[in-house]
């Protein structure tokens, strides 16, 4: 549908000039402030349709959902990874997506079940100083960085939702015990920071050799200044290996929603150009995963990372929890 035509069938659902506060949506957002303002910003131009936006953190919103129930206020949950969504689709807590919103968006970057979407994306990646290891001393697979030979070497953020993805993407792939022992030898090899941010300039700083974050904090320090990645480099896992795992962002309605028609209106944006072309132009380096979207031209591409196959629905935070916390880590 094009920019007038979609403007022109909502037209009747809201009016931006004089406020009705009862056809507007409200977002709990736990993607980055930034990224969504700009999402909203133009969805609202294009459309008429206020949105109001609540920040938080994924699973903060995502326990606050299950107990709001279907008093909830929100119509609509946007994630930086889907084991937040899986926790509330689990509860079911929301209404399907619309089937021509799931065309957008290929298998892998939406669940099977269907009942979200994948708005946006991210890769696993190893950030290491350069100027201490050469590429034949990195880990060539992320099992490695439990081994002795580690130990004290590395850095991550555990009580992040994006190392918790990444444990989920491990279990899923790897199965109980394997994730167990793991997480055992992390223990005794890791150090621990709060943020990815945070882990990045330990390593940059020297502190650490590595750690294992996101992509884009790389991009994103890279695009500003720069002095707190200057000394770092990106390791790509890559051979369908955990630590290439890519994190998918997640877009949902509540089922408990009073604002139906103009919620999946907003998810069947955000995937198509208007919403995707904002990954690609912007400084949020994260990826876009609408069918045939481009992502900014900085990033490897996501067809390059080879990718392990993960169903974004079977990702079990709660089961991740458990065994951070039976390791000692949480």
């Amino acid at each position: 549908m094009s920019r007038i035509a979609l403007a022109l069938s909502l037209s009747s659902i809201a009016t931006v000039g004089h406020a009705q506060v009862a056809d507007s949506l409200t977002i709990y957002n736990a993607q980055h402030e930034g990224l969504t303002q700009e999402w909203v910003k133009a969805f609202t131009e294009e459309t008429g349709i206020a949105v109001t936006v609540r920040n938080g953190s994924d699973m903060e919103f995502a326990n606050q959902i299950v107990q709001e129930g279907a008093n909830s206020p929100a119509d609509l949950f946007l994630t930086e990874n889907s084991p937040a969504m899986t926790l509330v689709d689990g509860a079911g807590l929301f209404e399907p997506v619309d089937a021509a919103t799931l065309a957008q968006v290929p298998d892998g970057f939406k669940p099977s079940n269907g009942h979200w979407v994948g708005i946006a994306a991210r890769s696993t990646v190893f950030a290491y100083d350069k100027t201490k290891l050469s590429e034949d001393k990195l880990p060539k697979t992320m099992a490695e960085l439990a081994e002795p030979a580690w130990k004290g070497r590395w850095a991550a953020s555990p009580s992040g939702a994006d190392f918790q993805a990444i444990v989920g993407a491990f279990l899923e792939l790897k199965g109980e015990a394997a994730t167990a022992a793991w997480l055992k030898g992390m223990k005794e090899n890791f150090a621990p920071y709060r943020g990815n941010s945070t882990a990045m300039k330990a390593v940059n700083a020297g502190q650490v050799e590595g750690a294992l974050i996101y992509h884009y904090y790389y991009f994103g320090d890279q695009a500003r200044t720069g002095e707190n990645s200057k000394n770092v480099a990106l390791h790509y896992f890559r051979n369908q290996d955990p630590g290439a795992f890519v994190s998918v962002s997640g877009g949902g309605i509540l089922a408990s929603s009073k604002h139906k028609q103009q919620a999946q209106a907003f998810l069947k944006w955000l995937t198509a150009k208007g919403g995707q072309d904002i990954l690609r132009t912007g400084t949020s380096f994260e990826y876009a995963v609408g069918r045939d979207a481009a992502s900014n031209k900085a990033l490897v591409p996501l067809a390059d990372l080879n990718a392990p196959k993960v169903d974004p629905a079977h990702l079990n935070n709660a089961k991740v929890t458990d065994l951070m916390t039976a390791a000692g880590i949480l």
